[in-house]
């Protein structure tokens, strides 16, 4: 009887043992084995169940799926937070459905850059690389209550847009994507460029305005400099700027060419028919814009046009005979290539 009981409890430790290291077997998987062979990054929307992150995690990567199964099993969809994650290599189980609790994000970067000639285009631009729908963005650029807290409004928002590369979180709200636009364009304003826009008799705006303009004729970077300077000469010679973009901007940029008949459009944005620059910018302005407008080339030119080489540099003029000729030329060229079309 006594040996009975002794086999019996032997058999008892023997099962607990197994059970014990069973289940310490599973914890250990759980919570400090590696169980990802590879890095992912996950995109978690609100209205994402557990299941539909679990599914959204790479098979490839994952070593013991019956391990992830089981640590996300206690995780309801409540618990779950929106957001930009990255599983790394070497991470246990566990660590996912914990990071998703807690809201661990991994920074994004949103990246501006490009033509930015309308407030859609910007919003686009955002909306792809944060979750955030184009309809938001585009309601901030026209809430002047909003853009006033930054010393802008939605005429001039274009000012404010400085484009690079921002490190973000998916999830930010505009509101943080302006913050760090303001930041940039306050970096941006040193006191040796705010000396540069005095000496052209240009505010920060006004600087931004013309480089708008320099960005809206060329992207050709190197004559940019040249650009600005043939803007600046007829600016300080009281002569209207007769800038064809602005009578693009005019028309949201949905021509295909500016004609005769579109320099009589009925707009301050008009320069062919109102002296000085126009009330904003008419596209965002890059740095290179910026810095030529505060670092034009000194020059007498007043007059440039497209080259006839085609090759989306310009030949400028000091008199507009001497224009009339480059744009007889530049026409000519055009027509040759339309007629072997």
């Amino acid at each position: 009887m006594k040996k009975s009981l002794i086999f019996i409890a032997l058999a008892l430790l023997l099962v607990a043992a197994v059970v014990c290291g069973a289940i310490g077997g599973r914890w250990y998987g759980d919570n400090r084995k590696s169980n990802f062979s590879g890095r992912a990054e996950l995109y978690v929307y609100p209205d994402m169940t557990s299941e539909d992150v679990l599914a959204s995690i790479p098979d490839s990567i994952v070593i013991r799926k019956r391990s992830l199964v089981r640590v996300f099993s206690g995780l309801s969809s409540e618990d779950i937070k929106p957001g930009h994650y990255v599983i790394e290599k070497g991470k246990p189980s566990v660590y996912v459905p914990r990071m998703l609790k807690a809201g661990w994000q991994t920074p994004v970067n949103l990246v501006l850059s490009g033509t930015m000639r309308q407030k859609g285009v910007i919003a686009r631009k955002i909306s792809n690389q944060m979750m955030m729908d184009s309809l938001t963005v585009v309601k901030a650029l026209n809430d002047n209550g909003l853009l006033s807290k930054y010393g802008f409004s939605s005429s001039d928002v274009f000012s404010l847009i400085i484009p690079d590369t921002y490190e973000v979180y998916w999830t930010d709200p505009i509101e943080v994507v302006l913050d760090k636009q303001k930041a940039a364009y306050d970096a941006f304003w040193t006191a040796d460029n705010l000396k540069k826009a005095a000496a052209q008799g240009l505010s920060q705006k006004e600087v931004s305005v013309v480089a708008s303009i320099v960005k809206a004729e060329s992207n050709h970077e190197p004559e940019y400099p040249s650009i600005a300077g043939v803007y600046l000469n007829r600016l300080h010679q009281g002569m209207r700027l007769q800038a064809d973009p602005t009578v693009a901007f005019c028309f949201d940029y949905k021509l295909n060419r500016v004609l005769l008949k579109h320099l009589e459009v009925d707009s301050p944005y008009n320069t062919y028919l109102h002296d000085g620059l126009p009330p904003g910018p008419i596209c965002v302005p890059d740095r290179a814009c910026l810095e030529a407008v505060l670092n034009p080339d000194r020059h007498g030119y007043l007059f440039f046009c497209a080259s006839a080489a085609m090759d989306g540099t310009h030949k400028f003029a000091v008199t507009l005979s001497e224009h009339n000729r480059n744009a007889s030329e530049f026409q000519r060229a055009l027509n040759e290539r339309l007629a072997r079309k």
